[in-house]
């Protein structure tokens, strides 16, 4: 494939051509020389009938232009067909040998570079859907528009550009000619059929508009979230591992079946969630074959939050990282409240405790009463932080996720819930991490810092070595005058951006418990691809709600 670099540009450009090149000769009444005899081998009816279809190949060859620069399998095969029925229809309509030669020519071309095309169709998106209604309508518009230039002195009136563009939309939106009238049987069948070609590259529209919506399927099968659920319990590393398991993941196995890459395709991108999961002698041919399942639909690979001892290996196989923050990790067997650096949770725990606060451990499975409380406080948390639930490396609000999670909970001297946090289940037996965060808009002050020492010191009991507080974004990068261009350029933009979504208030929060922070990175194919990237994984980490991406949960 790498072979031949610019040979799927110089198809995708020829098989645009040939669209145009349908779509003025539809347009174009055949030679009169030609005519002369060939109407007497074909009636009028089928010939004007082989001008509409051969606009239509038109249509759909520049439709397929962009598919075919791609790579697409699925683009190759259609567009041998759609050229096939074009040099049909040039012959029907008026011997026209030239364009069927070109046609004839490009089917030699695509069974040629038939090695090139082996890239899966996209999954169906509203994005793409869009595209192919708007192409649809210009399309119309241009195909109108070129007939009225072309055939003036065939109407009662003659066209300039933009009067030609008005007549198409009259004729197509209002189907009403304005009193234009055809002076021969081409001009009729003209104006006719612009209404039926735009009547088909609409319902043709509107098709890939709703398809996302017909054919949505699950990203994994049961058997594939099985067998990841036995590889994340055996071999899970940190505590982003079990966000794995979410429903929002797909899955790339490696050849043995021993380790696993969770991935989230997003537009033209691929994000994975941390580094493979699996034995540490599995994980290059992993990387290899998620490198292959991309190239294979046509996806640009990512890895968010991957930690730095498995960098050398992702260079080996072509890939730049850049870092992108810094994991919080507490040292369970060190922390304490004990001393003046433990004097802030002392006070805040002393506090709730004299106002008869109290902290418990709810272990699921949880009843529907208690779920419905959370439920309420988590709702109220996303009103007071003017948000929406976050996905692929944290968890969302869903019971069925709940049901898996220990909760820990405030509560006030009544028995009411303040604030709770959920334990990320599955998770390595010497780490621990919280996921959801959530509480009251009425709550004492101290409350959330009393929880963490609650919780710390409920795990610190349990023989637990680490507690995870999750990535701080930004933390740590840029901030040396050896790191990387990129790196500091990105340091710069985030301390003027601070104001706006409180970067470095996060990690001032998490740096009141001690941690030891560790660098978290993002693994991406190229520079070239690095926006790609950038767009997929905030696609797959705000749900598609992009507004509500830059706001960090505290």
């Amino acid at each position: 494939m790498n072979q031949h670099p610019r040979r799927p540009w110089i198809t995708a450009g020829l098989m645009a051509a040939m669209g145009i090149v349908n779509l003025l000769s539809a347009v174009s009444p055949s030679l009169p020389a030609r005519l002369e005899w060939w109407r007497q081998l074909v009636p009028f009816e089928l010939r004007h009938t082989a001008h509409l279809f051969a606009a239509l190949c038109g249509f759909f060859l520049l439709v397929l232009a962009s598919a075919l620069l791609r790579r697409k399998r699925v683009a190759w095969l259609l567009a041998l067909a759609l050229l096939g029925l074009s040099i049909v229809f040039n012959i029907i309509k008026g011997f026209d040998y030239e364009e069927s030669l070109l046609a004839a020519l490009l089917i030699v071309l695509l069974i040629a570079s038939r090695s090139l095309y082996t890239a899966r169709s996209d999954p169906p998106s509203i994005a793409q859907g869009a595209r192919s209604l708007l192409a649809s309508l210009l399309f119309t518009l241009a195909y109108g528009t070129a007939g009225f230039l072309l055939l003036n002195g065939a109407f009662s009136r003659r066209f300039s550009l933009p009067a030609a563009a008005g007549q198409t939309l009259r004729v197509f939106v209002l189907q009403d000619s304005g009193g234009v009238r055809p002076l021969t049987r081409f001009a009729a069948f003209f104006t006719d059929s612009i209404q039926l070609i735009g009547f088909i590259t609409l319902m043709y529209g509107l098709w890939m508009l709703l398809r996302p919506i017909i054919l949505r399927g699950e990203p994994a099968t049961a058997e594939q979230r099985q067998c990841a659920h036995s590889i994340v319990e055996g071999h899970a590393r940190s505590s982003l591992a079990p966000f794995a398991l979410l429903g929002d993941k797909a899955y790339c196995f490696s050849p043995s079946g021993k380790s696993l890459i969770a991935y989230v395709p997003k537009g033209r991108g691929a994000i994975a969630l941390g580094d493979p999961i699996g034995p540490p002698d599995d994980r290059l041919q992993a990387v290899e074959d998620f490198q292959r399942i991309c190239r294979l639909n046509d996806w640009i690979p990512g890895f968010y939050q991957t930690g730095p001892e498995g960098l050398e290996l992702f260079a080996s196989l072509g890939f730049s990282s850049l870092k992108i923050g810094e994991e919080a990790l507490v040292d369970l067997s060190s922390f304490s409240t004990r001393g003046k650096a433990g004097s802030d949770f002392r006070t805040a725990s002393n506090r709730l405790n004299k106002l008869g606060h109290r902290f418990d451990v709810l272990a699921p499975p949880h009843s529907p009463g208690l779920l419905r409380e959370l439920k309420s406080i988590s709702d109220e948390w996303l009103r007071l932080m003017h948000g929406a639930e976050k996905r692929f490396s944290v968890g969302w609000f869903e019971e069925a996720y709940l049901q898996r999670c220990p909760v820990m909970a405030a509560r006030d001297s009544s028995g009411r819930i303040t604030a709770f946090a959920t334990v990320v289940p599955d998770c390595p037996v010497d780490e621990i991490s919280i996921d959801l965060m959530r509480h009251r808009q009425e709550m004492v002050p101290g409350t959330m810092d009393a929880l963490f020492v609650f919780l710390f010191q409920h795990y610190k009991d349990q023989g637990v070595e680490r507690f995870s507080l999750g990535l701080s974004a930004l933390s740590g990068v840029g901030e040396r005058s050896s790191s990387p261009r990129i790196e500091r350029a990105i340091h710069y933009l985030s301390s003027h951006m601070d104001q706006f979504y409180g970067f470095e208030g996060l990690r001032a929060y998490k740096a009141k418990f001690k941690p030891r922070w560790e660098p978290r990175y993002l693994v991406f194919a190229g520079y070239a691809n690095l926006m790609a990237t950038v767009v997929a994984l905030i696609r797959a980490d705000s749900g598609d709600r992009l507004v509500d991406y830059f706001k960090p949960e505290i």
